[in-house]
Formats: structure tokens, sequence, C-alpha cells
């Protein structure tokens, strides 16, 4: 079945950052986004971010418009942000983003009242109303469809890197887990959820979209829940392997390492030059290790199994981006990835929040909250 894939300016970007509701008392997750989202969504109409609802009640997820730069798309979140507060204050609710809510339970949480997610919990029974994750997500414009699937392709191999960088899932319902990114594991038992399958043309992509509708998996593409897939409606590559950013600050330097990863591959192409790609089991297990250990990983990075700490690649990847980010416009938030790999990532702060209040987890959502509004705390990592 054809795939139509919009026209889309390239390397243009678009943020989705989904965003908790809390107790400014407690630090628990409340289900009071339907009481918001009636007036929320009518304001944001005529904007260029919107604000709807999420799978859970608890959460809201504001968007961007088509943004010329990162700072664009970033205005636009903030813009979001700032219109959520102005409903959130008056009504004692506070916001706070991490893969993970820290202490919440499953069995607490409601599901928005939609077809789509009645079907989806339907379907998936405990894994799905399991699903107390956030993400974000970054769409990257291409210029030509043909350029989709290689681009894939050669970003799975950067996946675990940013992966490690966004990793804010270190608890899960009260349990210190052990891994970095807990999210990164539990999203990928829903089905069409997790790494993308081995494609290696857009035909190949109509196939299997053709193949997953006629048995009944799915409706349409977008509900390819893959680590990055195509978008499209949109005529976006979308990256969707990373926890939900803790901060404003640090969700700008995600997206530009996204962004100039997928220019510096599309002018490779321009150039006739073929993408890197990786075997599928060392996709598999960088997608592991960066779960597990986040910035402190090694992750395999050629096909013959050269192993590099996360930390000192994804610096050299940086340095390299730097001229493309100076023409993408991007310069000082790409720099804000150095920043993060050197004094570390929002699981880090976490660990160390809980650990200065003898393990009070409700602290630990307090942190998240105050880093929600300020910026990265990183005075918890002294």
């Amino acid at each position: 079945m054809p795939i139509e894939f919009a026209s889309s300016a390239r390397s243009t970007v678009g943020l989705e950052w989904e965003v908790m509701l809390a107790d400014p008392t407690t630090g628990d997750l409340v289900g009071r986004a339907p009481e918001l989202l009636t007036l929320l969504e009518r304001q944001s109409a005529p904007e260029r971010h919107t604000v709807t609802g999420e799978l859970l009640t608890n959460t809201i997820e504001v968007t961007s418009g088509v943004g010329a730069t990162v700072a664009d798309a970033v205005d636009d979140v903030a813009a979001a942000i700032a219109a959520v507060r102005r409903s959130t204050d008056p009504a004692g609710i506070e916001l706070l983003s991490a893969g993970s809510h820290p202490f919440a339970q499953w069995f607490d949480q409601r599901v928005t009242d939609k077809n789509r997610y009645r079907k989806l919990i339907e379907r998936t029974q405990w894994w799905g109303r399991n699903m107390m994750i956030w993400g974000i997500h970054v769409h990257v414009g291409v210029d030509d469809r043909a350029k989709v699937v290689p681009i894939m392709g050669a970003l799975a191999g950067f996946l675990p890197h940013l992966q490690a960088l966004s990793a804010s899932s270190p608890y899960w319902a009260g349990e210190r887990t052990g891994y970095a990114s807990n999210r990164a594991l539990v999203f990928q038992q829903l089905p069409t959820a997790g790494l993308p399958w081995s494609i290696s043309s857009w035909q190949e992509f109509e196939t299997f979209v053709d193949d997953m509708t006629r048995t009944g998996v799915m409706e349409d593409p977008s509900e390819i829940r893959w680590d990055v897939r195509p978008a499209p409606k949109w005529g976006t590559i979308e990256v969707r392997a990373c926890d939900g950013m803790s901060t404003l600050s640090e969700l700008a330097s995600v997206a530009a390492l996204t962004q100039t990863l997928v220019e510096f591959f599309s002018r490779e192409l321009d150039e006739g030059r073929p993408l890197p790609t990786l075997q599928p089991w060392f996709h598999r297990e960088n997608k592991w290790r960066a779960a597990r250990y986040g910035l402190d990983a090694r992750v395999i990075v050629d096909r013959a199994g050269s192993q590099v700490p996360v930390r000192e690649h994804i610096t050299a990847v940086v340095e390299d981006l730097m001229p493309i980010a100076a023409d993408l416009r991007c310069t000082q938030e790409l720099q804000g990835v150095r920043t993060i790999v050197e004094q570390g990532a929002s699981y880090s702060r976490q660990l160390a929040a809980a650990d200065a209040a003898g393990g009070d987890l409700r602290q630990v959502v307090q942190h998240l909250i105050r880093e929600f509004r300020a910026g990265p705390d990183r005075s918890v990592l002294a």
C-alpha cells in the first residue's frame, strides 16, 4: 500500500514533551488533565504550540510548531509550558518530567477516556496499564523520501547515545532499579515498539505497514512506536528513544544533537556516500547497555565490534558536528550536550537527591519539580 511522505523543509525541527501532573505536597501523580485540557486546547488553537492529553490522565503533552531552528521549537515549548502553568498554578498542581515517576503505582492511575487508548489497554492488558512512562519526541524534516530509510538506519547507531543523555528513570514504583533508563525496557514490551526492524527501502516499509494492517496488528503507520520511525504525515524522521527530559535546556541539547545528526547523514547521501550501519544484534546490545549504565556505558561503534565509552564517543561526535550546528544555528544548544556528558544526566541527579534524603523518594520528586522550573540542579552531585 503506497504511503505518501509529506513535503517538509530540510532539517526543520518539531518537539513533543510529555509532562507529569503532581500534588505539590505529596509529590504523587494527580489525574487532573481532563479538567484542564478543554481550556488549554482552546487557548493553544491559534498558537504555534499545542497542549493535548495523553494515555493517562496524569499527563499532558506540549508540542512545538515547525521550527526553522532548535531555538524556534524550544521557544514554542516554553510558551506552551507557560500557558499550562497559568492553569496549573492556581489549581495547586505541579509539573515535572522524567522517564518514570519515582514511586507512583500503576493501579492508582486512570486511563484517558478515548477510544484509541481503550483499545490499546484492551489489547496489551497488564503491560499497557504499566506504561507509566514519559518521553520526548524529536522530529527532523527530510527533503527526500528516498533518504528516510537510510538515515533511520544510520541514526539507529546513535540511539544509545541519545538514550544515555536523556536517561531519567532510575526508579520504578518505589524501587531503585539499577537502570539509568528503566523506561527504555518497559516501553519495548508494547506491540510495534522498540528498535525498528531492519528495513532497506521505502517500498519495504510500505510492505511492512501493509502486512501489519492486513493482520490487524495496527490500523495505520501512526501506531508504529519504534525508537526511530518515519512520520509520513509530517515529512519527518521522529526519534522516540529518549526518556522525558527533566529540563528545557537539556531538551534543547538532545534536539540539537538529533537535528545535526540527521543533517550530517543527509549531506552524506547528497555526496553519494553510503551511511554507516551496525548489525541488529549490536543495536540491541547497545540499547540495553545505555538503559543499564547511562553515560557510563561502553557502546559498540562499528561493524567490527569496536567498543568505546559512550561519554568519549558523544564528545567526539559533537566536535565533528559543530560546523553543521553553526550552519543550522544551534551551536549553543549542541554545546549543552557536552555539559550533560561532563556533569551528569537526570538519572544521576535523582540518585544523588535520594541519597542525600536518606532514600526518601518524595524528595526526588521535589527535586524534579524544582528542576522543571529552574533548570538542572547539579549541586546535588557536588
